[in-house]
């Protein structure tokens, strides 16, 4: 087994094709993204927008992560969904997302487990390749929801 890099490089080009739409490529994945502007700068509705992409990259990231430090921690919780939400404000430099809220709810079965997943989400959060590279502030708001909670052993 060959020795693992500490360094990775990937590649995005985006490029504009015709009116108010663009095509964004990777050489890792066979699909373009078809993207606009936001809707209220202009651009089209039913096309991803260059913000949408951010906060999907954030979410993914953070979603990829827990995955991996799940799988090392031998833990296994039922179902995660991340959910990620900027809000963007004109400055004096023009707009810029002033804030980015994270919001991953986790299920779990077992109420035992609470606090090791609240523990494993808030160790993701940190983690996390792409929110440690953004300059705006991000609030974190995990949940932790139990599923399904084992019956006691004690006859009923």
């Amino acid at each position: 087994m060959a020795p693992e890099s500490s360094e990775h490089q990937y590649k995005v080009a985006a490029c504009w094709t015709s009116g108010r739409t663009g095509i964004a490529k990777s050489v890792s994945s066979p699909n373009a993204i078809h993207f606009t502007a936001p809707k209220n700068f202009g651009g089209l509705e039913g096309r991803w927008t260059p913000e949408e992409l951010l906060l999907a990259a954030i979410s993914g990231c953070f979603t990829t992560t827990f995955r991996t430090i799940v799988s090392k921690a031998e833990s296994d919780f039922t179902d995660l969904e991340v959910q990620a939400v900027a809000t963007m404000r004109k400055v004096d430099s023009g707009y810029m997302f002033t804030e980015i809220v994270l919001r991953p709810v986790l299920k779990i079965a077992d109420l035992e487990e609470r606090e090791r997943a609240m523990d494993l989400l808030n160790r993701a959060a940190r983690l996390c390749l792409v929110t440690r590279t953004l300059d705006t502030p991000l609030r974190f708001e995990p949940e932790v929801e139990v599923t399904y909670e084992f019956a006691s052993s004690e006859s009923v």
